[in-house]
C-alpha cells in the first residue's frame, strides 16, 4: 500500500511504525474472514481492512470524524486478523497510533467520557475495587438475575505458603482486578510453582500492567504506569530471576509490548526505560510457558475424568501466539477436552469492551458460550481474567483458570 504520511506524524517513531504497517497491507481482505465484528455487522468499516483505510486517511492528513472513531471503537483488538494476514500486517500497532490521534482530536460525549474515567479510577485502585466487589457480593442474592450474574461469587482461597529454600525465583504480577475477583488463580499458581521448586515474588507497587488506561483513551497515563512498573521490578531482577510471570494472558501481552508503547515517549530511543523494557520483554512469560519448560506433563497424575471446554483467550492465541500448550497440559492431567467450534473468535470481553460496547459484546458472548457448552463439558476453563468473569455471567457451569485444574493432578 502506498503512503504519504502528513508532516505531523511522518518523522515520529509512531509514524514510522504506522508507515511500515500500512506498506505491508495488500488489500486482500483475508482479515475480514476471521474478524468477529465484521462477522456480526457485515460492514467493511467494521473489519480490519476498512479500519486500516480509515486510519491511513487520518495519518495522511485527511478528514475524520466521530464516525471514524465509532468504527475504530468497535474493534475488539483481538488480533485474529494478525493471525490470518498472509502479509504479516501488525494491525494492532496501527490501531494504537490511529486511535491516539483520533481520540485526542474528536473527543467524546460526556456519558462515554464519564464511563471511561470511572472505570479507570476504580479498576486502577485494587483496594477500592475489592471493597466495591465485596459489597456487591454481599447484596448479590438480592439483585435481579442478570445484574447478580455480573458480580463474581466470592472464592474460598487456601492459605498460600512457600518453601523458603528455593533458589529459583519468578516475579508474579498480581493484577488489578484478578487479585480481588479470582484470588484462587494466583494462589493455585504459587502452590504449583512451589511444588516445582520455584519461589514466587510479588511486588505490591505494581497494581496494573497498564492495559486498563491503554484501553480507556489514556495513552500518556499508560506510559507513565509502564515506567512505574519498570522502576518497581528493576531492583528485583538479577541472575536468579527467571521470569516476570502473569496468569492473565492479557497482562502478559501488554508487558510484552512495553517497548512499543514507549515509542511515543519524548526521550525515545535514548530512554533508559527502553533498555529496561527490552530486558523485561525477554523475561516476560506466560504461566503455561513456565510449566512446559519444567516438563510438567511427566509430573502429572491422570486422576481426572472431567471434560473441559477450554476457551483460549485472544491475547493468548493471537497476541502471545501460544497455541495448544495449555490444552496439552490439561490432557496430560487426564482431562478430556471438548471440541470448540470457532475457537479463534473472541468471547467479547476484550478488556473493558463488554462495558463500552455491550451489544456487540453480548452477541459474541452468547455465540462463545453456545460453542463452549454444546458438547456438555463439566467445567469451562480459560487463561485470562476478563474472559473468566465474562464467560461466567452467561453459564451456570463453573468457569475456572486452567491452573486450578492442574494443581490437584500435580500434588496428588
Amino acid at each position: 500500500m502506498q503512503t504519504r504520511l502528513a508532516d505531523f506524524i511522518k518523522q515520529t517513531e509512531e509514524g514510522k511504525q504506522a508507515d511500515e504497517v500500512l506498506r505491508r497491507c495488500v488489500h486482500c481482505g483475508f482479515c475480514n474472514a476471521t474478524c468477529p465484528t465484521y462477522q456480526i455487522t457485515g460492514n467493511e468499516l467494521d473489519g480490519p481492512r476498512g479500519r486500516i483505510y480509515l486510519i491511513k486517511q487520518v495519518l495522511e492528513g485527511g478528514q475524520f470524524s466521530k464516525e471514524t472513531q465509532f468504527h475504530l471503537d468497535r474493534c475488539l483488538q483481538c488480533r485474529a486478523c494478525e493471525t490470518t494476514c498472509p502479509s504479516g500486517v501488525q494491525y494492532s500497532t496501527l490501531l494504537r497510533v490511529g486511535q491516539k490521534i483520533i481520540n485526542a482530536k474528536v473527543g467524546r460525549a460526556f456519558p462515554a467520557r464519564a464511563i471511561r474515567k470511572i472505570l479507570n479510577f476504580v479498576l486502577l485502585r485494587p483496594e477500592l475495587f475489592g471493597l466495591l466487589l465485596k459489597t456487591g457480593q454481599l447484596f448479590r442474592p438480592l439483585l435481579p438475575g442478570k445484574l447478580g450474574n455480573k458480580i463474581p461469587r466470592r472464592q474460598k482461597v487456601q492459605t498460600v505458603t512457600q518453601t523458603s529454600a528455593h533458589k529459583r525465583n519468578v516475579i508474579l504480577l498480581d493484577g488489578c482486578v484478578q487479585r480481588s475477583a479470582t484470588p484462587a488463580t494466583n494462589a493455585a499458581a504459587i502452590r504449583v510453582l512451589d511444588h516445582l521448586g520455584i519461589r514466587t515474588v510479588r511486588v505490591p507497587g505494581v497494581k496494573c500492567c497498564a492495559a486498563i488506561p491503554a484501553h480507556l483513551d489514556a495513552p500518556e497515563q499508560a506510559r507513565t504506569m509502564i515506567k512505574q512498573n519498570i522502576d518497581a521490578w528493576w531492583p528485583l531482577i538479577d541472575d536468579s530471576t527467571e521470569a516476570i510471570l502473569s496468569t492473565a494472558s492479557g497482562c502478559g501481552l501488554m508487558i510484552s509490548e512495553y517497548v512499543d508503547y514507549l515509542a511515543g515517549d519524548p526521550d525515545y530511543p535514548e530512554s533508559d526505560y527502553l533498555v529496561k523494557a527490552k530486558k523485561i520483554k525477554m523475561l516476560n512469560k506466560d504461566l503455561s510457558e513456565i510449566l512446559t519448560k519444567e516438563n510438567i506433563s511427566k509430573k502429572l497424575s491422570t486422576i481426572n475424568n472431567q471434560s473441559v471446554g477450554y476457551h483460549a483467550p485472544c491475547t493468548q492465541q493471537h497476541g502471545l501466539k501460544i497455541n495448544g500448550v495449555v490444552e496439552s497440559i490439561l490432557k496430560a492431567a487426564g482431562y478430556t477436552l471438548t471440541t470448540i467450534q470457532d475457537g479463534h473468535l473472541c468471547c467479547g470481553s476484550a478488556g473493558t469492551y463488554s462495558i463500552t460496547q455491550p451489544v456487540l459484546s453480548r452477541t459474541l458472548l452468547n455465540n462463545k458460550i453456545n460453542n463452549l457448552t454444546i458438547n456438555q463439558p463439566d467445567v469451562v476453563a480459560t487463561a485470562n481474567i476478563g474472559c473468566h468473569l465474562h464467560l461466567q455471567t452467561a453459564t451456570k457451569l463453573p468457569v475456572v483458570h486452567w491452573i486450578e485444574l492442574i494443581e490437584p493432578a500435580l500434588t496428588h
